[in-house]
């Protein structure tokens, strides 16, 4: 069987370079959890709210009922999307009365609505986004500043062996053990955190091909009823 470690022990022979490399390590993965939490219980709600207005989308039939219904989805970036959008086509239509040229000569017709649309998804698809990246960062340095840690007790536990001249297993065993903790705080980190990390970069590529999609639908439909 293999023995129990006590790693209060391992702490109070760790050097000085390690015990700062295991804080780094600790408030890293403290900190990637909290943003685990936070950005899984955002995209669930995105994901929740998003499959809540499309119903809403394609059985309403009247726009406003549609953007009554999308500003009690906060959560949505698809709720947002449309919103951008209806706001310019409401802007469009508050010059009905005006000739369809001078009307698109003034306001730009139905690419001020398109450009609302793709103003709004690239603000969405960023907040999606929104601190994703240190989950990568994490997940490619943690196991690197374990390994150095690793490697500064090494050293430090050779340096010690010359010293005294004794390098016998008993003496050398335990503090290149004690060292190799770093490494395996180094990965306990950074694994959570990969995983993390590409779970939430293709759900996020889920809604962007959402949004493109979802904007090219509401473009057709603006298309077809105001501006025939």
């Amino acid at each position: 069987m293999l023995a129990a470690i006590n790693y209060l022990e391992v702490l109070k022979q760790a050097s000085l370079i390690e015990l700062l490399v295991l804080g780094v390590l600790a408030l890293a993965s403290a900190w990637s959890w909290a943003l685990i939490v936070m950005k899984s219980l955002q995209l669930t709600r995105a994901r929740s709210q998003s499959v809540g207005f499309l119903d809403v989308f394609w059985k309403a039939s009247r726009l406003d009922a549609i953007y009554t219904s999308a500003q009690k989805l906060e959560s949505s970036p698809l709720s947002k999307v449309f919103r951008a959008g209806y706001e310019e086509l409401s802007k469009l239509a508050q010059h009905k009365d005006a000739k369809e040229g001078a009307m698109a000569e003034r306001l730009g017709g139905i690419e001020n609505v398109e450009r609302a649309l793709n103003r709004a998804s690239t603000a969405e698809l960023t907040e999606l986004e929104a601190r994703v990246s240190f989950l990568g960062t994490i997940g490619a340095a943690a196991p690197f500043v374990g390994l150095f840690g690793t490697v500064m007790g090494i050293l430090g536990a050779f340096n010690e062996i010359a010293e005294k001249g004794n390098a016998t297993i008993a003496t050398v065993a335990a503090p290149i053990g004690n060292a190799l903790l770093a490494t395996a705080a180094g990965l306990f980190a950074a694994i959570p955190a990969v995983v993390a990390y590409n779970s939430f970069i293709a759900r996020i590529r889920v809604f962007d091909t959402e949004m493109s999609n979802f904007s090219a639908d509401f473009l057709n439909i603006v298309k077809r009823h105001f501006f025939k």
